[in-house]
């Protein structure tokens, strides 16, 4: 009987016939031939250079960059690294990006809720800022804003003047600079405490209403907060704070903190320009929830303002977040366009001035790819746990 059994099983395939074993099998030959493919490359590029005595390796990042740039984050001069010209156009990327990200946000929510907004002319005006700056490539903006805007304002000595503490002229903006002194971590202490309480208070609130249905002031109660408890530390601790005005001396201004027209040039054209895909987005993210769900809001009693943020922008992140990360990255990436107006940003100083000088092409164009990579990957981290946070939750 268990010979019967055993011979009427079927008779295993060959492994040609396996799909298992054939997915395997071609999997292997495609990551040994791009290993190959690698290996080759590299090491053709290492022999070219070799015979053509360029010098490969990481050691000029030692070396003096002694070059000057018009803006730093961070503390530099001529006398310092390439590796320091490095932090310096990494810092001035990240921070064009970020100021970018926030102001595009912003203003691309507000077009998209226009969009779709029941006055005529406001949709209408929506609809004529996303058809025309969308359509128009970024690089000419970026242009339009920096030789054709900010060029023309006056010279230093013929600044527009604001309280006399701030001035507008072609050379930039200048700002008052706070200078904190002695006794002012009571006030950063008292920030951070408020900003906890802010989280607890949210949590709190959102427990009672699933448990009463009673909805809690958040948002007026928070601001109170943010505001208040700062400005009672402040002034509990003697007002521990100074500020450095802008003063002209000889042909332009010093002190103070200065935003260069290739920085605001550079911003307002990729916050415009990224605005418009947005609203698109938002405003099809809106589109795509059930108009039932605006019906039952509004049988409730509830008024348009608290149907969108409540019921509707919820619903609609969904949809939204997937393709805003897109314009985000896109951003981040399109910061590159700074050196056409000689924004110092990682690709002009790096990628430009670094790379002229030293004749390292394969480092400096390597790290700078590895930097992009690393920001994009980061964004796209980021907003991929904002997306499961705000997932539909099966139970």
């Amino acid at each position: 009987m268990n010979k019967q059994t055993i011979n009427s099983r079927p008779a295993s395939p060959k492994p040609w016939y396996d799909p298992r074993v054939r997915s395997i099998f071609f999997q292997v030959v495609v990551i040994s031939l791009v290993f190959w493919g690698g290996w080759t490359l590299v090491s053709n590029t290492l022999s070219n250079m070799e015979s053509r005595g360029i010098s490969t390796g990481f050691g000029f990042l030692d070396e003096t960059a002694g070059f000057g740039i018009i803006m730093s984050m961070v503390p530099y001069d001529s006398t310092m690294s390439y590796g320091r010209t490095f932090w310096v156009g990494l810092t001035n990327t990240l921070l064009v990006s970020a100021m970018g990200i926030v102001a595009a946000t912003l203003l691309g929510f507000i077009l998209g809720v226009a969009r779709l907004s029941s006055n005529w002319l406001v949709a209408k005006m929506a609809l004529v800022y996303v058809e025309v700056i969308r359509n128009i490539p970024l690089l000419l903006q970026i242009f339009f804003w920096y030789f054709a805007v900010l060029s023309s304002l006056p010279s230093p000595r013929q600044s527009v003047d604001v309280g006399g503490a701030f001035f507008l002229n072609n050379r930039g903006l200048y700002l008052p600079e706070p200078l904190t002194q002695d006794g002012f971590g009571l006030v950063w202490g008292a920030i951070i405490a408020a900003i906890v309480g802010v989280l607890v208070l949210k949590k709190w609130a959102k427990k009672r209403q699933l448990a009463t249905g009673q909805i809690f002031p958040v948002f007026k109660v928070s601001v109170a907060a943010l505001v208040l408890l700062p400005v009672l530390a402040y002034f509990l601790a003697g007002s521990p704070l100074e500020w450095d005005l802008p003063a002209l001396k000889g042909f332009n201004f010093g002190g103070g903190i200065t935003i260069i027209p290739e920085l605001a040039a550079l911003w307002i054209a990729l916050s415009l320009y990224t605005a418009s895909f947005i609203a698109e987005i938002v405003r099809s993210g809106i589109v795509s929830v059930s108009k039932g769900q605006t019906e039952a809001s509004k049988a409730l009693g509830l008024p348009n303002g608290l149907t969108l943020r409540l019921v509707v922008i919820p619903q609609a992140m969904r949809v939204i977040i997937p393709p805003l990360t897109s314009q985000y990255l896109n951003l981040a990436k399109n910061s590159s366009l700074a050196t056409a107006i000689g924004y110092p940003d990682l690709v002009a100083v790096f990628m430009g001035t670094t790379l002229n000088q030293t004749g390292q092409a394969v480092e400096v164009v390597a790290i700078t790819m590895a930097v992009y990579l690393t920001i994009s990957l980061s964004i796209s981290l980021l907003m991929n746990i904002y997306n499961k946070a705000v997932a539909i939750k099966e139970r």
